[in-house]
């Protein structure tokens, strides 16, 4: 049984794509929509009695398909707006928000059904709890089914897209002598010189940036206060200098591992003991630069 339990664990901690955001999120709500009417006018999952219909049936599937779609849209603006930890995603806070809305979807359910059917209990406390217990029953038999099988989707490709990319490039060409790059920050009593073939990666923390230089046989953090788009902007002429997620820029050349999860990449850097993710979204540009080293 405990064995059970950390397994159950080690799924709900596994990175997970979120997918509410921008165009994604309108995509998910068009199939929401189409789907909810078409598995409510065609399979009636439950109990259907046309003498306490309002209205036809077609259009009472169509409200509530219509009616957990906008409170979906709703719900996947504010949580756009309110979430800054993408990447940091699991499988758990999927199943936890996902629950919230389907929460939100029944207690929807039941204020409308004054306009759908016409009985005198449609405001009693059973009503209330079955059209909850409803919602919540055709969403956990589809999350049930979508979420595992999407997160073994996205692990198995990303680990195979990531065991195609070359890292076994050489270090530089031959010859070619390092070139210094003075980098400007937000203070100018803190601006600094930067080889960026040492650069090993930077990272953001808050108003500053991490910056980890190879010296030698040794490794140097160094600190400055600047952010990392202004970073990026100023080692744009590197292309072996990549941000693979909103916190991190990283030296492609400095690459000794790599592996995919279902959120994206994993990589080891030489001289960096934490490994280093690649945001899904970032995927396709980070490929693009890894093959045109």
């Amino acid at each position: 049984m405990k064995t059970v339990f950390q397994q159950l664990s080690r799924l709900l901690h596994q990175p997970y794509p979120l997918y509410y955001l921008k165009d994604r999120a309108l995509l998910l709500l068009v199939a929401l929509f189409l789907f909810g009417f078409l598995f409510l006018y065609f399979f009636e999952p439950f109990v259907v009695y046309p003498p306490e219909h309002r209205i036809n049936y077609v259009w009472i599937c169509l409200i509530h398909a219509l009616q957990p779609t906008l409170i979906a849209f709703i719900y996947f603006y504010f949580l756009e707006k309110l979430t800054s930890a993408y990447d940091q995603w699991t499988v758990g806070k999927e199943f936890l928000h996902i629950s919230i809305l389907l929460l939100l979807i029944g207690i929807g359910s039941f204020l409308i059904r004054d306009v759908i059917y016409h009985n005198p209990f449609n405001w009693s406390w059973g009503y209330f709890f079955e059209e909850i217990r409803n919602t919540f029953l055709i969403g956990f038999l589809i999350l049930a089914i979508f979420v595992p099988l999407n997160y073994i989707r996205l692990l198995r490709q990303h680990v195979k897209e990531v065991r195609n990319l070359n890292f076994l490039q050489p270090p530089f060409p031959a010859g070619s002598p390092p070139s210094k790059v003075f980098i400007k920050t937000q203070l100018n009593i803190d601006d600094f010189d930067l080889i960026p073939e040492q650069l090993i990666l930077a990272r953001a923390d808050g108003n500053y940036m991490e910056l980890y230089v190879q010296q030698g046989a040794n490794i140097q953090k160094i600190i400055k206060r600047m952010s990392l788009k202004k970073l990026e902007e100023q080692l744009r002429d590197f292309p072996f200098i990549l941000k693979t997620h909103r916190a991190y820029l990283v030296n492609l050349r400095k690459v000794c591992n790599s592996k995919g999860n279902a959120q994206g990449y994993q990589l080891s850097l030489h001289g960096f003991e934490e490994v280093v993710p690649v945001s899904r979204s970032m995927i396709p540009n980070f490929k693009r630069q890894v093959e045109g080293l």
